[in-house]
């Protein structure tokens, strides 16, 4: 992922409209955005090997913030990129392997089209998918794609599976933490809705397919843990987190106590667990 700040250097800004951002130092922030995506750009990552998260939701708040305020003040452009995703995937094409799959919905998107100008839609829709992005890629996941409000994430979990499971839960609170407390405070003061995300989250076999033969061809993931991840997030009410059975089971005791079995709004689940044949349980994170 990549940005692109229009004036540069951003020390000429007024006095009065850095009284306006809620959030730190712009240089500031942005060192610790190099530091973080620098540290997302190692060796590990060309492996897929998990690794511990370090990175805290007041960082990424504080980020979040200074990235929002000046691109709003029209001082930074937000352009994302899916290439780190296609080049992990690209080893592994005509093959299955175990992959963490998170979908990451905006609440309320349609009603949005329907009555904001188009500038403050595609703002918005340019604002989340590059926030939720970073926070992906601060936690070592990868960005599969976007698909129209919604953004399709991956954590490899080949090596790690617990980790990978447990950085995934984390990067989604994470998510939620930035909308609530990065984007939409700077949303208010521009007089934008604020936004509400849905995260829906399952691990399992992935199957790897490249859509043509030359290395640039799009490559895509078939699997049964990417519908369930699907159907999963369609069914969470805004600002929380399910995940499946799958995860559930191999995620740290700790975090474990932190969710619940959703038994309500099931009614139509028809997703049966593949080993024992029984309906495949669904958890709510409790907060």
């Amino acid at each position: 992922m990549h940005s692109v700040e229009e004036n540069g250097n951003n020390d000429n800004i007024p006095d009065e409209d850095r009284k306006r951002n809620p959030s730190k130092q712009s240089n500031a922030a942005d060192s610790m955005v190099d530091m973080i995506m620098g540290s997302s750009r190692g060796s590990s990552r060309n492996s897929g090997e998990p690794q511990q998260v370090t990175v805290d939701a007041e960082t990424l708040v504080a980020q979040t913030q200074d990235r929002m305020w000046r691109a709003l003040k029209r001082r930074y452009q937000y352009d994302s990129n899916l290439n780190p995703a296609q080049a992990f995937l690209l080893n592994h094409i005509n093959s299955k392997i175990p992959l963490v799959i998170m979908y990451v919905d905006l609440v309320g998107s349609t009603d949005m089209s329907m009555t904001l100008p188009v500038d403050k839609l595609v703002s918005i829709i340019r604002a989340f998918t590059y926030e939720m992005s970073s926070v992906i890629q601060s936690h070592k996941g990868y960005v599969l794609k976007y698909v129209g409000d919604a953004v399709i994430a991956l954590f490899p979990s080949s090596y790690n599976k617990l980790l990978a499971c447990d950085n995934a839960i984390y990067c989604a609170q994470s998510m939620i933490t930035v909308i609530r407390n990065g984007i939409n405070p700077i949303l208010n003061q521009y007089d934008y809705p604020e936004l509400s995300i849905k995260i829906g989250i399952d691990e399992g076999e992935n199957t790897i397919v490249q859509y043509g033969h030359d290395k640039s061809s799009q490559i895509d993931i078939l699997s049964y843990c990417m519908n369930i991840a699907a159907k999963i997030t369609s069914i969470t009410d805004p600002d929380r987190i399910t995940i499946g059975e799958d995860v559930y089971t191999v995620i740290h005791p700790a975090l474990k106590t932190r969710f619940r079995e959703l038994k309500d709004r099931i009614e139509d689940w028809k997703y049966t667990n593949r080993q024992t044949g029984q309906l495949y349980k669904l958890y709510l994170m409790e907060y």
